[in-house]
């Protein structure tokens, strides 16, 4: 079973910047052998999808954060990332990471095909 360490959340200013990371154990468990994705839920919304890579690099963002965001991984390190840029309040929000089938990596998989999630970060944009 795979697990799955987030870390890297916190409060910035609007324009700001974060980097999240996921890393996946044990080590087993390789990032490039999943779809990787990173969803988000601020409160009194629905859970989104925000980002995913596949093991080619392949990538796909939300609107909402395209140009903003990237999200790329390190297999040596087992580790997935989700680099935030010109943040804005609107970002606010409890991330999570979530490792998928490749199957399903055409597109941000759907929650229903997420079996393994991270515990959730907090992202705060201040105005």
């Amino acid at each position: 079973q795979v697990h799955l360490a987030v870390s890297g959340g916190g409060t910035v200013q609007r324009g700001g910047s974060l980097r999240l990371s996921c890393t996946t154990s044990p080590y087993a468990y390789s990032v490039s052998d999943y779809c990787m994705a990173w969803f988000r839920q601020a409160p009194g919304k629905e859970r989104e999808g925000v980002a995913r890579i596949d093991q080619m690099v392949r990538t796909d963002y939300a609107l909402s954060v395209k140009g903003r965001f990237t999200i790329f991984t390190d297999p040596a390190e087992n580790t997935l990332y989700l680099e935030m840029s010109n943040l804005k309040p609107e970002d606010s929000a409890m991330y999570y990471c979530a490792a998928s089938s490749l199957y399903y990596c055409t597109q941000i998989p759907s929650e229903g095909r997420i079996p393994h999630w991270g515990q959730g970060t907090q992202v705060t944009v201040s105005t």
